[in-house]
């Protein structure tokens, strides 16, 4: 829903994303209710529909905005560093700490993965993400300092063991953010610059 929106009215949006995150977190998606995240925010139903028209539409805002978020979140990390190989490494290192920082995002991203009528905002997510990595592997690979592979495979490469060592390490056993992205850092780079095997 495309609504021009006062700074009142972005803030009563985010205030709903916000609590739905945690309704949907502690709770699950099926079982929260629309009524459950009004009442609990002590709004009207017609407040809600005024800014989603559905429970689906919400999830997807928040699916849409988390992606934003760590996009921005990796760029900040990134900001001028003109070396690409550094900016692959701080944006490994912006990821894990996002993932540490946004737990009940991470747990509605898991369970979007579940589900077929969240797969596709899932895969422009991921198609922004591999693309964002490419450009950098390309780079790299311009100047010599990255093995000549496919830089889409690469990409999917970093962002795989990143995405996976967060959750697993630092979201699911709760590790170390640094100790997790130094080793994740360690791995893909090694990988990315490494010597191919005799």
């Amino acid at each position: 829903m495309n609504r021009r929106l006062t700074q009142r009215g972005r803030e009563r949006r985010q205030q709903l994303m916000s609590y739905a995150i945690t309704r949907f977190a502690e709770n699950g998606y099926h079982p929260t209710s629309v009524a459950e995240i009004v009442h609990g925010l002590g709004v009207g139903k017609g407040v809600f529909y005024w800014y989603f028209a559905s429970k689906e539409e919400l999830f997807l805002e928040i699916l849409r905005d988390a992606q934003r978020q760590l996009r921005r979140r990796q760029e900040a990390a990134i900001a001028d560093e003109p070396d690409p190989v550094r900016r692959i490494e701080l944006g490994i290192r912006a990821s894990i700490a996002w993932i540490d920082e946004n737990r009940d995002v991470v747990k509605l991203l898991q369970f979007a993965a579940t589900e077929e009528r969240f797969a596709p905002v899932l895969r422009r997510g991921q198609d922004v993400a591999v693309a964002d990595t490419a450009r950098h592997v390309k780079e790299g690979i311009v100047e010599g300092r990255i093995r000549d592979l496919d830089p889409f495979v690469l990409s999917h490469a970093v962002l795989g063991v990143a995405g996976h060592l967060a959750r697993e390490f630092v979201h699911e056993r709760s590790q170390s953010v640094d100790d997790v992205a130094e080793a994740a850092v360690a791995f893909c780079l090694g990988g990315l610059m490494g010597s191919p095997p005799d």
